[in-house]
């Protein structure tokens, strides 16, 4: 297999084992079953991503890159409008799967910080608080005021996303939402 066939091959499961990592989660990921779904062997994944570690560091950086693709589409200048278009987005059906990955791999992070998690939890904080900051005015962003005031928001977008995951309930959540991101209660 030349480079330019390993590459593309190597793409080309990739996406194939994102779609099992989205129907399946990551937690008992087990080479031979995926490589069977996906129409590969164990040997191949271990030749194009080096170790189960790699494919899984991989996987994660597929996820990351469709969290990055929200928040190159999501902008503003008002902290409450960002949080709301974050919201929108989180709260969507067809992001149940993604989100559940993520929330999967947020965890295993925090409980196993080394391996294939190691700063995936770290990166995804700073990728969200970058976001609200940019929504922010310049004059308050870099205080301690405005890093609090981003941190509340996200404190309040993740745990209204837990209960969302957990519960379906998008009418109590996004009542949640609104109340945690609205100015006054900021």
């Amino acid at each position: 297999m030349t480079d330019a066939g390993a590459s593309a091959r190597k793409l080309e499961l990739l996406e194939a084992a994102y779609g099992y990592a989205l129907e399946h989660g990551l937690g008992d990921l087990s080479l031979r079953p995926l490589a069977a779904s996906i129409g590969s062997s164990p040997r191949v994944l271990l030749y194009l991503f080096g170790s189960k570690d790699g494919l899984v560091r991989a996987l994660l950086a597929r996820a990351r890159t469709d969290e990055v693709g929200l928040l190159q589409q999501v902008g503003g200048e008002d902290l409450t409008q960002v949080a709301r278009q974050v919201w929108e987005w989180l709260a969507a059906p067809g992001h149940r799967a993604l989100l559940t990955l993520w929330t999967e791999a947020y965890a295993r992070a925090l409980v196993d910080p080394g391996g294939a998690w190691a700063g995936f939890a770290r990166e995804t904080v700073d990728d969200w608080l970058n976001l609200l900051a940019a929504a922010q005015p310049v004059s308050v962003r870099d205080t301690g005021e405005g890093v609090a005031e981003r941190s509340h928001v996200l404190a309040v977008l993740r745990g209204a996303l837990l209960d969302l995951l957990a519960t379906g309930d998008v009418q109590r959540t996004t009542a949640a939402v609104e109340r945690g991101i609205s100015p006054r209660r900021r």
